[in-house]
């Protein structure tokens, strides 16, 4: 395990399931990532998200230890944590009411103290959160999570399983990725599958990654019948590998979560095998979390010259036509790749002689560029001052707002502003 001394920083890359929760770290100097055993000596990785109370008592264990407990009829176990938190409804707990978040904050920072054994919480210089989604309810869950842990960092963020995909997986040879890859996450009683592809057409190179999720029998509902059980998961997982795949070239294939096992994957791990890297863990969001916050702090090579068009990611670069020390030159505002959710900008600019503004989408997905003519109803065309502000509405629905500041002492500002939203196509 990886020893965090003298004034050196942690990197930590926190995978919040549902059900499970990971961690790993590397120091921020970019030392190899590893991950928190939640078993000492082994690696067993995940940390159920769960609580138990001591009834009577202000005595709270969680993940493993809490199921424990729980068991031996020694206290009240809190589960669906993260569940709990989205629906926003207040627990009931041993006579007591409870805020769900902070359930979740608790279960959180107990869980962040397994990391004693290379450093302590206070040597946290990043944290990055990743998540199965990120909706807006979710991302509001986050939001109060990361002001309620009061960690002696700012630098907390966090990005959904398939941005974590993306950052694993750069981070590994090429080979494994530069022809398409995908990645099965077996979870309970659904089977989630990501294939990541880049259109080299592009420059950056563009990656997409498509997510499906599909019903799959849950190992627990198959236990009581152990070997027929282990022949209907083959063939079910052989059905759904075969449909995913297909004819196509796959380049690894990464089978992730507790319930894959070598008992059962026969005939689908041959056909899986067949000019394929296959890799069997579970712990690769938390370590891809981890990657994708050493970015901000070692830019890599390979990162420059790809970016990543998730869901929840702006896919235009958005910018204008300016002139500027006699000269047109473009001036970049909104850059694809940024999460939509995030992308805003603002900036000032003398306007004369017209009343049009002319931003441009330029499309990293199909490669064509929108014009976007914004007109200033009612703008005389004199020189004028002219704030502008842009922030993504949606993922295709841009806002931009503009005021007139007035132009010095030759002319006033007048109270005027201009709002209007463009979709991008």
């Amino acid at each position: 395990m990886l020893k965090i001394g003298g004034n050196q920083k942690l990197i930590v890359g926190y995978d919040l399931g549902w059900d499970y929760a990971q961690i790993s770290y590397c120091n921020a100097a970019g030392s190899a990532v590893e991950t928190v055993s939640s078993v000492a000596g082994s690696e067993y990785f995940s940390i159920p998200t769960v609580l138990c109370k001591r009834p009577g008592v202000n005595q709270w264990f969680y993940g493993k230890e809490a199921l424990q407990y729980a068991q031996e009829n020694q206290g009240i176990l809190v589960e669906n944590l993260l569940q709990l938190a989205v629906d926003g409804e207040s627990v009931q707990i041993d006579g007591g009411e409870y805020d769900p978040v902070a359930l979740l904050t608790l279960f959180f920072k107990r869980s962040l103290g397994m990391l004693s054994s290379a450093a302590g919480t206070e040597k946290i210089e990043a944290l990055m959160i990743t998540c199965d989604r990120l909706d807006a309810t979710v991302i509001a869950v986050l939001e109060k999570l990361s002001a309620n842990l009061r960690l002696k960092t700012e630098r907390i963020a966090w990005q959904s399983h398939q941005e974590s995909y993306y950052d694993y997986l750069i981070h590994q040879q090429g080979e494994l990725w530069k022809e398409p890859s995908i990645l099965f996450h077996y979870q309970g009683n659904r089977m989630i599958c990501y294939r990541m592809e880049c259109n080299r057409k592009t420059k950056p190179v563009v990656t997409f990654i498509h997510r499906e999720e599909e019903e799959f029998p849950s190992k627990a509902s198959l236990s009581g019948k152990e070997q027929e059980g282990n022949q209907i998961l083959d063939r079910t997982f052989l059905e759904l590998v075969q449909e995913k795949i297909g004819n196509g070239r796959i380049a690894s294939v990464y089978l992730i979560g507790d319930d894959f096992s070598e008992d059962w994957l026969k005939e689908s791990l041959k056909f899986l095998c067949d000019r394929r890297r296959i890799f069997l863990g579970n712990n690769l969001f938390c370590k891809g979390a981890c990657h994708g916050m050493l970015e901000h702090f070692h830019p890599s090579d390979v990162a420059s010259e790809y970016v990543f068009l998730g869901e929840d990611k702006l896919k235009s670069n958005i910018g204008m036509n300016v002139f500027r020390q006699g000269s047109s030159t473009y001036l970049p505002l909104l850059d694809a790749g940024t999460n939509w959710k995030k992308a805003t900008t603002s900036l000032e600019f003398y306007l004369k002689g017209e009343n049009v503004v002319e931003l441009t989408a330029t499309s990293l997905v199909g490669g064509g560029k929108m014009v976007l003519p914004i007109e200033l109803e009612g703008f005389s065309g004199d020189m004028a001052r002219i704030r502008m502000m842009l922030y993504m509405k949606g993922e295709k629905l841009l806002h931009a707002r503009f005021s007139d500041l007035g132009f010095g002492e030759f002319r006033s500002a007048e109270t005027r502003v201009w709002e209007k939203d463009v979709t991008l196509d």
